[in-house]
């Protein structure tokens, strides 16, 4: 059993190896506090004819870490949720991208947490975990890498922060560095400007820096000797150049096609006839020539870009493709959107709900519950592909939950907007950017529903593409085109997928991945300031569409209303066994919602089962005042006096000298029970009863009279 400890920042975290899943290719126990991860790494022998790296990460949490049984029938952890697949994606996309090119092995990695404290989250750990079980494996990887989270908080970084560092921090991010620089970027502030994510970075980078060496240390002393890598294919330079003298020309001439599927459909023709006329005689050769043309597809791409700084809809580098939109599109919605930027496309649906409609997620830590959640949908029809339909898969889930992130730093807060806010987005059409589409199209629809945001928030994803053959670490400004507002082919053969979100006043969500192993800080700084800059054009474009939530909400949209009430009033309205509130909903048809601090929520279909609703919590709640005048009902009569309620349950006593100004006999010569009668509080007995009085309230004015 060998162990490692890193220092990061102020975080402590141990590895450990050689005690658990010795059979794996490479295991890692990682503790911080009293958090312990398992990640295991194993890879199997590779596969012949693959044109692809099959790589699979896993996160799973063990209910048993928190000390809790799963909640489900069988008692059981059943399939991954959203924030299980959230923590493998980011684990995903920060070792993927140090696997050799020619690796072609069944690789996965999983990470098991099996102790959970609330104040070391296993996320960072997961990722430090599958780099250091990768680095000690005998598995091909261009390590060492090192990942932690970092949040800013009082002007001050914090790496893998307690619940108190997170409490209130401006600015989060988890960070995957190697020595070479950024691999992948995840998170997102409260409108924090550039620079701030920049130090951030910064900090992170310098941390891990200090963790690298170590690394490679604890390899050397624990690491197993790397499996050879198959012997690369080679070039074959003939094919190659048969390959360019056989379609280059009209390749390009196809690729210059403005529109997409025109564009995709020109290039398929070409290779087709290429491809049967290089292959001629020889089937056996047809993979090979597959790959010599998609690799001379590639390499004409990149020279439009990096060379004749032309992309292939024929834009500048910083140009933002058209925007155009709509809202109120949707006639029942309570807000909608259409979005729409070049061939890419977001309908977006906003829908406002009350408390009972949180969404309720269950966690390690507890359950939370979420007032404002957005869900991303990508039908096959976006890119005319046929497929069949199933549940969201990982990428729909990663890119709703990074627009999501990008909208919530705006969203009002309770005691200002009491709504429970649902989006929905559904890409229509896409061509790159439909993630940042749903963001701006997020911001339409919030607005279009009159959800009192603090500003408007736009999304844009950037891109990267190095001359053929140049170090990323050395580039210079002329090895290199940052690319604004991507399409899908210029993320496809691409070096960089970079998200920025955020509003005029700051960054609210980034995401990096990159294809090139590490990315220097450099890059990152421009790539930051030109995707402010497309950001800014964006947001006017989007001002133009509709510039501030609408005043009135839509007619469509729930009745909200919100009344406080005293705490030990809570009891009355709620009833024995919920019978009070339970008739009160069924009456009105609104459902209620009493905070612990006594704020009670009404939400109804319309506004008159919402004031009615709000009228009976009123009535069971208020106090009666001295010397008010109140219409009520007659509930009992005896020989002394007569009980009237008021409103709600509140009663007082009519004693029977209080009936008339002048003597009476018996009650029942005046009132009986039912009959309506107007009375006046005169004070309390000394038991604290309401004394009512009639013959005061004679010759009250209507007007004085409350029902």
């Amino acid at each position: 059993m060998e162990r490692l400890t890193l220092e990061l920042g102020e975080a402590t975290v141990e590895l450990q190896t050689g005690e658990v899943a010795r059979q794996a290719s490479g295991a890692v126990l990682v503790r911080q506090r009293d958090t312990i991860v398992l990640v295991t790494a194993v890879a199997a022998t590779p596969r012949e004819g693959l044109d692809f790296f099959p790589l699979t990460v896993e996160y799973q949490e063990r209910s048993g870490a928190a000390g809790a049984i799963p909640g489900s029938y069988q008692r059981r952890e059943g399939r991954q949720a959203d924030h299980e697949v959230l923590a493998s994606r980011v684990v995903d996309r920060s070792i993927r991208p140090l696997f050799p090119a020619d690796f072609n092995a069944d690789t996965q990695i999983l990470a098991t947490v099996l102790s959970f404290d609330a104040d070391a989250d296993p996320v960072p750990l997961s990722l430090l975990g599958a780099a250091a079980a990768l680095h000690i494996s005998d598995i091909p990887w261009n390590g060492p890498l090192a990942g932690l989270r970092v949040v800013a908080r009082d002007g001050k970084f914090h790496v893998n922060p307690t619940r108190a560092q997170m409490a209130g921090a401006a600015l989060e991010v988890m960070v995957g560095a190697s020595a070479g620089g950024l691999v992948m970027v995840e998170g997102g502030g409260s409108e924090v400007p550039e620079d701030t994510i920049l130090a951030a970075l910064d900090y992170a980078t310098q941390v891990i820096g200090g963790a690298l060496p170590l690394l490679d240390e604890w390899r050397a002393r624990v690491g197993r000797e790397k499996r050879p890598l198959p012997a690369a294919a080679g070039t074959d330079l003939d094919l190659a150049a048969r390959a360019d003298a056989a379609a280059a020309a009209a390749l390009a001439d196809a690729l210059r096609t403005i529109e997409k599927l025109p564009r995709a459909a020109n290039v398929k023709r070409v290779l087709t006839a290429a491809h049967a006329q290089l292959t001629g005689d020889d089937p056996a050769s047809a993979p090979r020539v597959a790959a010599a043309l998609e690799a001379l597809e590639q390499r004409l791409v990149r020279q439009f870009i990096s060379r004749d700084k032309v992309r292939l809809d024929g834009r500048g580098a910083e140009d933002v493709r058209a925007i155009s939109g709509k809202v109120k599109w949707l006639p029942r919605a309570h807000g909608s959107a259409l979005f729409t930027r070049g061939e890419t496309q977001a309908m977006v649906t906003c829908t406002l709900g009350g408390p009972t409609d949180e969404l309720r997620i269950q966690r390690l830590d507890g359950d939370q519950r979420r007032r404002f959640f957005l869900h991303y949908n990508f039908p096959p029809y976006s890119v005319g592909e046929v497929k069949p339909l199933r549940g969201p898969g990982r990428r729909e889930i990663g890119h709703g939950a990074l627009a999501q992130r990008a909208l919530e730093p705006v969203i009002p807060t309770d005691d200002t907007f009491a709504y429970v806010i649902r989006l929905v987005s559904d890409i229509s059409e896409s061509n790159g950017s439909s993630s940042m589409a749903t963001v701006c199209g997020g911001t339409l629809a919030l607005l279009d529903a009159g959800v009192p945001i603090k500003r408007p928030v736009a999304g844009i994803a950037m891109g990267l593409v190095l001359e053929q053959g140049a170090d990323p670490s050395l580039a210079s400004a002329d090895d290199l085109t940052i690319l604004s507002d991507i399409q899908g082919e210029e993320d496809h053969l691409g070096d960089m997928d970079f998200k920025v979100a955020g509003t005029i006043a700051g960054v609210t969500a980034v995401q990096l991945d990159n294809k090139v192993g590490s990315l220097p800080r450099e890059v990152l700084r421009r790539a930051l300031d030109q995707a402010r800059r497309g950001r800014m054009k964006i947001l006017e474009e989007m001002s133009k569409i509709i510039d501030s939530p609408r005043k009135e909400l839509s007619e469509y949209a729930p009745s909200m209303l919100t009344v406080k009430i005293r705490t030990d009033q809570i009891g009355a309205v709620i009833g024995p066994g919920g019978r009070v509130i339970q008739s009160i909903q069924e009456e009105s048809g609104a459902k209620i919602d009493i905070g612990q601090d006594g704020v009670v929520r009404i939400t109804a279909p319309d506004s008159r089962g919402g004031k009615a609703a709000l009228k009976r919590v009123r009535d069971l709640t208020r106090d009666a005042t001295i010397n008010a005048v109140y219409r009520g009902v007659v509930t009992r009569i005896s020989e002394f006096g007569a009980n009237v309620r008021i409103f709600g349950t509140t009663e007082g006593l009519v004693h029977i000298s209080e009936l008339e100004e002048k003597r009476t006999e018996r009650v029942s010569d005046v009132c009986k029970e039912g009959d309506e009668m107007v009375v006046r509080v005169i004070g309390t007995d000394n038991r604290g009863r309401i004394r009512l009085s009639r013959k005061s309230a004679l010759g009250a004015e209507p007007s004085d009279v409350e029902d």
